[in-house]
C-alpha cells in the first residue's frame, strides 16, 4: 500500500512537472516526419494482467510491421534523430508516468515485457519468455519503469540474465531500495547513457 500512494503522489507531480518537456518532445517528433506523436503496446503487468503502455514515439512509423516486436540493436536503423536523444535520456517514456499513476505500473519494478516477446537461445532457437525461468516470478510484482536490471544488466545479455536480477529486486525490495534506485535513475537521465551497452553510470 505504501508503494503504491508513492507511486500515485510522484506521478501526480511528474505529470505536473513535466509537462512543458511533453509539448517540446511532441513539437520535435512532429517537425521530424510527421508521423505520430504516441505509441503504445501491449506489455504483461502484475499476475499477468495485460495492459497497453504509453511511450513517446522513437522510431520510425510502423517500425515493428516486419520485423515483429524485437529489441532495438545498437545503430538500429528504425530510431530517429529524435529519438535517439529521446531513448538515450529515456524521455520516451515519460508517458508512462501515466500508467504508474493508473496503477498499470510502478516506478521501480522488473521491465514490462510484451506478451509476445521472444528470445533466442545460444542455439539460435525461439523462445517464448513465459518458458523462461523467473518469467513466473516477475509477474508477481507491478512492472517498473526502472528497476535493477534495466540500470545494472548490460543491455545485450539475455532474457534469462535480466530476470535473475529483477528476481534479486523481488527478494529485497523495500522503499529505501526504491528511492535509490530512482536517483541512479535519474543520473543516468541527466547523462544521455541509458542506451550504453555497457556500464550506464
Amino acid at each position: 500500500m505504501i508503494k503504491r500512494v508513492f507511486d500515485a503522489l510522484v506521478a501526480a507531480a511528474g505529470l505536473v512537472v513535466s509537462a512543458p518537456a511533453w509539448l517540446l518532445i511532441a513539437a520535435a517528433i512532429k517537425i521530424e516526419d510527421a508521423g505520430p506523436i504516441f505509441y503504445s503496446q501491449e506489455r504483461v503487468g502484475l499476475d499477468g494482467r495485460v495492459f497497453r503502455a504509453l511511450k513517446f514515439r522513437s522510431m520510425v512509423p510502423d517500425a515493428e510491421a516486419r520485423t515483429g516486436p524485437v529489441q532495438a540493436s545498437e545503430n538500429d536503423p528504425r530510431i530517429t534523430s529524435v529519438g535517439r536523444w529521446l531513448r538515450a535520456t529515456a524521455m520516451d517514456e515519460l508517458p508512462q508516468l501515466w500508467n504508474i499513476f493508473r496503477g498499470d505500473m510502478s516506478f521501480v519494478g522488473p521491465r514490462a515485457l510484451g506478451p509476445e516477446e521472444i528470445e533466442v537461445d545460444g542455439r539460435g532457437a525461439s523462445v517464448p519468455l513465459d518458458a523462461i525461468p523467473g518469467f513466473a516470478a516477475r509477474c508477481t510484482v507491478p512492472p517498473g519503469l526502472t528497476g535493477i536490471a534495466q540500470i545494472y544488466a548490460p543491455r545485450d545479455v539475455s532474457r534469462r540474465q535480466k530476470f535473475r536480477f529483477d528476481l534479486l529486486y523481488i527478494h529485497r525490495q523495500s522503499l529505501r531500495l526504491d528511492v535509490c534506485l530512482i536517483l541512479l535513475s535519474f543520473w543516468i537521465t541527466m547523462r544521455g547513457t541509458w542506451e550504453a551497452r555497457e556500464k550506464k553510470f
